[in-house]
């Protein structure tokens, strides 16, 4: 189906309501149709890339995301400011937002994504189950309703048993989503997924589902238009994760039979045309024991996108805009011939070591990429550009084509122990072993095989710069933040053999009890404090959580890792903290 008669570039300007690598990516999109791009930016995003690739660039506010990238009456002046034709969301902040979709067309601007009905149908993960059940796509099992009390978790686990998965009703991408492994952890955890979802998707509903244990993460790429065409565009493996969030990606999915392929495509399908999709979108699934699950739909571009591209040949956001200027799909028919295998690290701000992958935000050095073919790198910061722990942690994607997954995996390796990252430990060198695993060479992994391997030491002794705050001193012992499995399992600071001068000259901080018998309590990141436990006279027992530690979009509980008595508590909910500030002083009994 073709309409010669629509302009493919009535749309001539856009600007692009996001930030970082997305917005890069959006704005090189732009340029190849010979479109005018629009950056928006906040106080402290007025030197990033994605600023000075623009055309022109606007600023919206100040650093906070709600005041800037979350503010859909600031964003929808500028677009009115600079003229522009149409938004585009990229991924994260309002892309998934239907007020801000259905705001924008009000405003007469064409938004670059599905329409606000679309959004709202699949947005809300209670209401999105029942949509996919009209649809006749299979589900995991789940509640039908918000939870409402505590003691429903509990309930759910009689039927289905535990772990049960509580997760927010109104977003993805692992935010506001807690394991519970037994109904001691049932309250914190609620309280914490419901903390957070409310902080990323300002809404604090949740549901539960059961949880799959050894079940992988493949997800369909589903494009509709206009003109009555909805199809599927092939499917990616995204099982390696950590907190629930991507680390690896692959198209196409490996191990997945013909059959099993198309009935996951159709299915998707399906659900798109059930909602009144348009644009692009990917319908998510858990695959376990032969048979697959929905999970979610995703309506918007995925971080994910490029390994698709690279196996169909065909530019994904470039195919947005078409849609979106009226004209028809450039493939019509689902199922569209993958060509080799593409595999993609997300590059991240993050200290990997002993796989704890907590946020490490700093000035980039050093960005170079050895490019070739096959060899892409999408990028959000150039040499010299700072990485704010205001916002994610995502520097950029390493993405590697090959005629054949092993000869894949083998180039990606090459070309990741090439590329350099200096000033910020990266998730590179984690990248790196995960991706030369036996067990990920043969696609025996599943979305918990990662943290599986985090416990069997996987991510030990990584080459990587300490990062200043993981590492602390209490009582004139070292003590190290670890990684915690999931965000159920406790965070406390574990002792180890005191090393004085281990760390010196390598920017570590270090803070000192003020006398023995005491524990100096230091936030092991930059963070806004999300939540104060304690108060001074408390008697608090080793492995208490303290405080609550937002950085770079993750939940980060602090716990005592001594038992006493707070005597000092120097933060308040909602300051911004550094590495290595204090937090409170505990002394011991």
């Amino acid at each position: 189906m073709t309409d010669t008669a629509m302009d493919p570039l009535a749309i001539r300007k856009v600007l692009i309501a996001n930030r970082g690598e997305i917005a890069v990516r959006i704005i090189a999109a732009c340029r190849k149709q010979g479109i005018a791009s629009v950056a928006v930016y906040s106080d402290a995003d007025a030197n990033s890339k994605h600023v000075r690739q623009a055309d022109e660039a606007v600023h919206i506010g100040p650093t906070v995301a709600r005041e800037s990238y979350l503010n859909i009456d600031r964003i929808l002046a500028a677009a009115r400011e600079s003229g522009a034709d149409a938004i585009h969301p990229g991924y994260g902040f309002l892309a998934e937002n239907a007020d801000f979709s259905a705001a924008v067309s009000a405003a007469g601007f064409v938004f670059i994504g599905p329409p606000a009905a679309a959004i709202e149908a699949m947005g809300e993960k209670v209401a999105a189950r029942e949509r996919a059940r009209n649809a006749g796509v299979p589900q995991v099992p789940g509640s039908t309703h918000a939870v409402t009390s505590a003691q429903q978790v509990p309930e759910f686990a009689v039927e289905f048993g535990y772990p049960v998965a509580i997760k927010a009703a109104y977003g993805g991408g692992g935010r506001g989503m807690r394991l519970v492994h037994s109904d001691g952890e049932v309250v914190e955890s609620l309280e914490s997924a419901q903390r957070e979802a409310l902080a990323a998707f300002g809404h604090d509903d949740v549901y539960l589902e059961k949880y799959l244990a050894h079940a992988r993460h493949v997800e369909v790429q589903v494009f509709a238009d206009n003109h009555g065409n909805v199809v599927w565009l092939g499917d990616r493996d995204c099982s390696i994760q950590r907190r629930h969030q991507k680390v690896i990606e692959e198209s196409p999915a490996p191990g997945l039979s013909g059959e099993m392929r198309r009935a996951m495509g159709e299915a998707s399908v399906r659900l798109a045309r059930e909602v009144g999709y348009r644009g692009a979108g990917t319908v998510e699934f858990l695959v376990q024991d032969g048979a697959f699950y929905f999970l979610e739909m995703n309506t918007r571009i995925q971080v994910e996108h490029p390994v698709t591209e690279e196996v169909i040949g065909l530019d994904l956001v470039s195919e947005q805009l078409r849609v979106a200027g009226g004209l028809p799909l450039s493939i019509v028919e689902s199922g569209p011939p993958s060509h080799g295998h593409a595999i993609e690290i997300r590059v991240n701000a993050e200290d990997c070591a002993d796989g704890r992958f907590l946020p490490a935000p700093g000035k980039l050095a050093t960005v170079s990429v050895p490019l070739g073919d096959g060899v892409r790198f999408d990028g959000g910061y150039d040499s010299g550009d700072e990485v704010l722990p205001y916002y994610d942690s995502l520097i950029g994607k390493l993405i590697v084509w090959a005629p054949s997954r092993s000869e894949a995996i083998d180039s990606l390796l090459a070309v990741s122990k090439e590329a350099v990252f200096d000033g910020v430990p990266t998730t590179l060198p984690a990248a790196q072993r995960i991706i030369d695993h036996a067990d990920f060479r043969s696609a025996e992994v599943s979305t918990r095989w990662l943290e599986d391997q985090v416990a069997a030491g996987l991510l030990g002794n990584l080459e990587e710069e300490p990062i200043a705050g993981n590492v602390v001193w209490v009582g004139e012992r070292q003590y190290v933040i670890p990684f915690f499995g999931d965000e159920s399992q406790p965070c406390i600071a574990e002792e180890r053999v005191p090393q004085a001068n281990a760390y010196a000259g390598q920017g570590q901080t270090r803070t000192r009890a003020a006398r023995a018998g005491t524990g100096s309590v230091v936030s092991p990141m930059q963070g806004t404090i999300q939540k104060v436990l304690v108060e001074i006279d408390d008697v608090v027992e080793k492995g208490a959580l303290l405080f609550v530690i937002e950085a770079m979009k993750m939940e980060n509980p602090v716990r005592a890792a001594i038992a006493g008595v707070v005597t000092e508590v120097g933060v308040s909910l909602g300051d911004v903290v550094t590495a290595g500030a204090p937090l409170a002083l505990i002394s011991a009994p």
